[in-house]
């Protein structure tokens, strides 16, 4: 399989998507060439920093992040649409990297977002890239949405959260995709909320999903009794992602499928950066020696 061109798609997952990292690192280690990148959300924003051609610099600013240099780069603000703006971030990006337009990339690249609006994905093959990874990323509720020639972009993942459909492999090449939200490693119980959590402030709370509003003062107890709306809000918004990925992957199957555990990290746990990339690259030398034994 060695020296093959690879079609790389990387789905969104939040701060599992450090996985990407990995994943591209094994890629070329074992000789594959990168033909192509398609991305959502942080699989566009891995993707695009590989295809510019900074994935390692990217890798060591994400490998000296602590959890409060998260907290600090988010940039709050309160509106009835989200409560992150995402510029803080991106801007210290692009001073790292200089203006970057998608169609002058070393490697083709799209990033998908969501036009709400319109009820359909926005793929960017050209154009500012920050603006495209913003759109990427702009998780509904979360993430304020980037208003835009008429359009009400979000994260790609409401419609498209591993967008193979965008991929096309001539003969000998291979498609390998990166799903955030694969199978738990272990079964685990849902964790009761803690009462005194380790945070910086109310907002971090919020960011860990630890917050607690309501009493449950029923003696009868279900599996979701300790979630709060915002962790209700969410855990749906990933449930759909599940559903809509398993019926991408059935529609348009990989070569080559790399799944890191969904509950690996949670979305906004970047300072475990060494973690994730090292389990993007063992994840990924696993899913290879399986297609090879395949073809063999």
């Amino acid at each position: 399989m060695k020296h093959r061109k690879v079609h790389l798609v990387l789905g969104s997952g939040g701060a599992r998507g450090l996985a990407h990292i990995g994943v591209i690192e094994v890629l070329e280690e074992q000789g594959f060439e990168i033909a192509s990148v398609v991305g959502c959300s942080m699989g566009a924003v891995v993707g695009g920093l590989y295809a510019a051609g900074f994935n390692q610099v990217y890798k060591e600013w994400m490998l000296t992040l602590t959890r409060s240099m998260v907290f600090n780069l988010l940039d709050f603000t309160f509106t009835r649409q989200g409560f992150i703006k995402g510029e803080k971030v991106f801007n210290y990006l692009r001073e790292v990297t200089g203006p970057q337009e998608i169609e002058n990339l070393k490697v083709p690249f799209t990033a998908v977002a969501t036009d709400m609006l319109r009820n359909e994905e926005v793929n960017y093959t050209s154009g500012d890239l920050y603006k495209a990874l913003r759109a990427s990323i702009a998780i509904p509720g979360v993430f304020t949405p980037v208003l835009e020639n008429g359009q009400f972009l979000v994260d790609g993942g409401v419609l498209n959260p591993l967008p193979l459909n965008l991929v096309h492999k001539k003969e000998n090449e291979l498609v390998v995709a990166v799903n955030l939200n694969g199978p738990a490693t272990e079964e685990k119980p849902i964790q009761k909320v803690n009462k005194n959590p380790e945070a910086v402030s109310a907002l971090w709370k919020w960011l860990h999903l630890t917050g607690q509003d309501t009493e449950n003062s029923s003696d009868d107890i279900s599996p979701l009794s300790d979630y709060s709306l915002r962790e209700l809000l969410l855990l749906a918004y990933q449930m759909t992602q599940d559903r809509l990925t398993y019926l991408m992957l059935q529609v348009h199957p990989p070569d080559v499928l790399v799944e890191i555990p969904v509950n690996s990290c949670s979305i906004f746990e970047f300072y475990k950066a060494k973690s994730q990339i090292e389990l993007g690259r063992e994840t990924c030398q696993k899913a290879l020696a399986a297609t090879l034994l395949k073809e063999a």
